[in-house]
């Protein structure tokens, strides 16, 4: 046996193919030969990539500048034998490790379920027996028989069609099945065009075939897709890299502390055992320790939030990546669309009539444009249609419904369709229209049809039709044939038109096209019908459908797009993120969608943007590509390689991709973008495994409330770090200010885990819950190479951290002036810090606004976290064991005046340093 490229087998003929892989399409294989195959080629199977383990994945949980500083924490605590803190911090450490392990444990699964999109059996031509078998069972060279409701099972080559129509969307993006047959093609055409090919995971939905196999396994069209999958990086998001960075430049500047510590001591001539604890204090102070915990539970409360808005995450920091976002790459088929089918013009008698609603459900009106002559009746125009005031629309609504092999039901959930979505949709506007579909179709009782084959176009069926109908009652029954299908096959068959006023006209076949061209021009699937009386037959043979026929009207449908996409798509602009449509439908289709819900800037309401199709893209060099994705908005009949590429070249100048999708072809880029979003109820669970998030209600607009959750979510956690820095910085300046003076440590190290790790608790962890701020969405997305904190954020830190060291370090020594202990003083110092952090936490409760203007009590948490850092003080102050632990002892009331007149002075600096920012 031979093996060539797979792109060639759509290119040969049958004979050819046939020889090429040793196969005989009325025998099929040998069991030998298929024993000898499956030894060479493998099972039909995809091979999934192993993943790591699950040990491995927990402890790269630990694989993280900040987690490092925390065990080096952790284990300073430990060398000063405070067993009970460094507990403390090592059991942060594992939280946070379980929590990001939880989360991500399916975050490999992808090619998993890919896999399972492949198990299913197949009819299968050994020795000249049909024989069902399981897929995994199949080689190159079995024929393969395909019937509608089959998976194909394997990438295969067609050499018997009779009416097929294979639904491809989840591999190409095509919205309508696809119409198979077995003609060679030229070599330039591509993967959504190769109609002699039938793919594995697809469906068929009408028809009958045979085809050979051509690819199994791995080396199908899906098993490409797998391995792209398998080479999609996944990237670190806005939050880890700034994070990363932010630790880098923290640590860096501890151990610079820590050196400067102990090289001062030792020009003072102090020891170096003191020093060097003098230094681990410093360590201590500067590492914030909440600060992991914090990014974590602030993060796991925006997902919970996000769930509430139909928006499921699967991996923590994908909720910061969101409000990041600067770019949304979407899908359109089942994303920007209802992904059903819907008549929305017809043009009958030489009237055009616009269809409104969506979807399946036969709600909706069909209204008459109005001309001149109607302007003073336009109540008129939207009379449902009957013989009498529309005749031509009455009777193509009719064709419609009868000349149709599909079903319509109302379930629980909503309106559902059984069978092709082209037909779905003519049913849908028969019933808009006001025909009973059951009853129309039982009251003209099929007798007879011709399916509609790829070789002639349309279909066709004969009908009874009642004497009463017919109107002659006294004679014998006109039977009725209706014929639907591709319009210059339905005009040929055809000699006069039906008129507005139910008279036969001469039918002028350039103003019928002229009607098509204008509608295909906006994007729509145009179909043709007719009707004719065929007197008292019962059967149809073919030359009772060549003539004769009366043309009636044209309907133009397309896969419309939610009515909801068009607002979110303008409050995502308004917020300065761009929208791209990847699809791997047809051009004119994506571009008119495109053109109804404004994805461009450079293109008025009604216009279309410029599209680029899959073999335009085949042509542009990477470096190339980068401008070309920054100006186009629409990429059509796109491959799966060519949407990773697309989503590679806007990251390549700094883009935060998200990109949507619901189906298998969708999947690498899914991963490859630095969020991807899935559809949950459309979406395939290849897409869906390959995806940060998922949209429970496969709704576009969830993906705007999503993005300003993810805004609020960055905006709190910068409003922690503001919050908790400053004690950092006070608590490293208080012991830089004490060896530089030679005076003794204001606070120990046990004292400053204490402040560290219960205020960041208590108090910082309130931010956490803050509500979002107003106009969260007028702003323009965060420049990703911006740090977290701006020039203004680092003077207010400098600010705040200068006020503790000169509150706590002054009371300090006030307290010892004034006769106090040395427990006293360090009491009261530790107190300073947690009751300035305390009024601080009101400034930072908004960055820009003073606390009022906010609402004061818009979060009731931090009134809660606030209470309960007071009676935790109280506890530390007054309660013998902790006075024991922490080296505490109690305070007067004077002392507490002192220091909750420091807390006030501090939160009225920062408002005025607020208020002169803000001008």
């Amino acid at each position: 046996m031979k093996t060539i490229p797979e792109e060639q087998w759509y290119q040969l003929a049958t004979d050819k193919i046939l020889t090429l892989l040793e196969s005989d399409q009325q025998q099929g294989l040998s069991e030998e030969t298929v024993e000898q195959r499956l030894a060479r080629f493998g099972s039909n199977l995809l091979t999934s990539k192993g993943g790591k383990s699950a040990l491995v994945r927990f402890l790269l949980q630990f694989h993280q500048p900040l987690i490092y500083i925390l065990i080096a924490s952790g284990i300073i605590t430990a060398l000063l034998q405070e067993w009970v803190d460094s507990g403390v911090i090592f059991g942060v450490v594992l939280v946070n490790a379980v929590i990001g392990y939880i989360q991500e444990a399916k975050a490999e699964s992808s090619l998993a379920a890919l896999a399972q999109t492949m198990v299913a059996e197949a009819t299968v031509l050994r020795s000249g027996e049909k024989q069902r078998i399981d897929s995994t069972r199949l080689v190159p060279g079995d024929v393969v028989l395909l019937t509608a409701g089959d998976r194909v099972p394997a990438d295969m080559r067609l050499f018997h069609c009779r009416d097929l129509q294979v639904a491809e969307s989840a591999l190409t993006g095509e919205s309508v099945p696809v119409v198979k047959d077995i003609a060679p093609l030229p070599e330039e055409t591509p993967l959504a065009e190769r109609t002699n090919m039938a793919y594995a995971s697809t469906m068929v939905t009408y028809g009958q075939a045979k085809g050979i196999i051509t690819a199994t396994g791995d080396q199908t069209e899906v098993g490409r897709i797998s391995r792209l999958i398998s080479t999609a990086q996944d990237l670190a998001t806005p939050l880890t890299r700034k994070i990363t960075q932010f630790s880098h430049v923290l640590l860096y500047a501890i151990l610079f502390l820590a050196a400067l510590t102990v090289g001062v001591g030792l020009l003072r001539g102090q020891s170096l055992f003191d020093m060097f604890m003098a230094a681990v204090a410093l360590a201590v102070g500067a590492i914030p320790e909440g600060l992991p915990a914090a990014v974590t539970i602030t993060l796991a409360i925006g997902v919970s939030r996000m769930a509430k808005r139909r928006a499921i995450i699967r991996k923590l920091p994908a909720v910061e990546t969101l409000g990041s976002t600067t770019v949304i790459c979407s899908d359109k088929t089942g994303t920007l669309t209802e992904n059903q089918m819907t008549v929305q013009a017809i043009i009958a008698g030489q009237e055009e009539y616009t269809v409104s609603g969506s979807g399946y459900a036969p709600q909706g009106e069909i209204t008459r444009q109005a001309g001149q002559a109607d302007q003073a009746n336009k109540q008129q125009t939207s009379a449902p249609p009957s013989e009498q005031n529309a005749p031509a629309l009455y009777h193509s609504l009719r064709v419609a419904a009868l000349c149709n092999d599909s079903v319509l039901k109302k379930k629980e959930e909503g309106w559902k369709m059984y069978g092709d979505p082209t037909e779905g949709a003519l049913l849908t506007v028969a019933g808009k229209g006001g025909y009973a579909i059951q009853e129309i179709q039982a009251r003209y009782p099929r007798l007879d049809s011709i399916p509609f084959e790829s070789e002639h176009q349309f279909m066709a069926t004969l009908h009874e039709e009642q004497p009463e109908e017919a109107g002659n009652s006294g004679d014998a029954t006109e039977n009725l044939i209706c014929i639907k299908g591709a319009v210059e096959q339905v005009l040929a068959k055809c000699e006069n038109a039906l008129t507005a006023q139910g008279t036969t006209t001469p039918l002028d076949h350039e103003k019928v096209h002229e009607e098509v061209t204008r509608l295909a021009a906006r994007g729509l699937r145009v179909l043709a019908f007719a009707e004719k009386k065929a007197g008292p037959i019962t059967s149809m043979a073919t030359e009772d459908v060549q003539d004769g026929f009366t043309f009636l009207g044209l309907m133009g449908m397309i896969d419309p797009p939610r009515d909801e996409v068009i607002a979110a798509v303008k409050t995502c602009r308004q917020a300065g993120i761009r929208i791209k449509m990847i699809t791997g439908d047809h051009p004119a289709t994506a571009a008119a969608i495109a053109g109804q819900i404004g994805l461009a800037d450079d293109y008025k309401d009604g216009e279309q943007p410029a599209v680029l199709t899959g073999s335009e893209l085949e042509k542009i060099s990477d470096q190339d590509l980068i401008a070309a994705a920054a100006n186009t908005a629409v990429f059509a009949r796109a491959t799966p390689e060519q949407k990773i590429r697309l989503v590679r070249a806007l990251q390549a100048t700094g883009n935060v991709v998200a990109m949507t999708g619901d189906g298998v072809n969708d999947a690498p880029a899914l991963k490859q973008a630095d969020i991807g979003v899935a559809m949950g109820i459309t979406g395939t669970d290849v897409s869906k495994e390959a995806a940060d998030m998922v949209l429970t209600d496969d709704n576009f607009s969830s993906i705007e409330a999503a993005v300003e959750e993810g805004r609020a979510v960055f905006e709190n956690l910068t409003k922690f770090i503001v919050w908790t820095l400053p004690t950092n910085l006070g608590e490293g300046l208080v012991i830089l200010a004490a060896i530089f003076l030679g005076l003794t440590l204001p606070i120990l190290p046990v004292q400053i885990l204490w402040i560290n790790m219960t205020t960041a608790g208590f108090l910082g962890l309130m931010l956490a819950f803050e509500p979002k701020e107003p106009g969260i969405m007028l702003r323009k997305p965060r420049d990703p190479d911006t740090p977290i904190l701006t020039g203004e954020l680092i003077a207010r830190i400098f600010l705040v951290g200068t006020l503790l060291l000169i509150g706590a370090f002054g009371l300090f020594q006030w307290e010892l002036a004034a006769g106090a202990s040395l427990e006293e003083a360090r009491t009261v110092a530790v107190n300073v810090f947690v009751m300035m952090e305390l009024f601080y936490l009101f400034n930072c409760r908004s960055l820009t606004k003073n606390v009022f203007q906010l609402g004061f009590f818009t979060n009731a948490w931090v009134f809660f976290g606030v209470i309960s850092m007071l009676l935790l003080q109280l506890v530390y102050t007054y309660v013998p064991i902790m006075q024991q632990l922490f080296q505490s002892a109690s305070i007067g009331i004077a002392s507490w005046v002192r220091i909750i007149l420091a807390g006030i002075i501090g939160f009225l600096i920062v408002e005025v340093e607020k208020k002169l920012r803000a001008g």
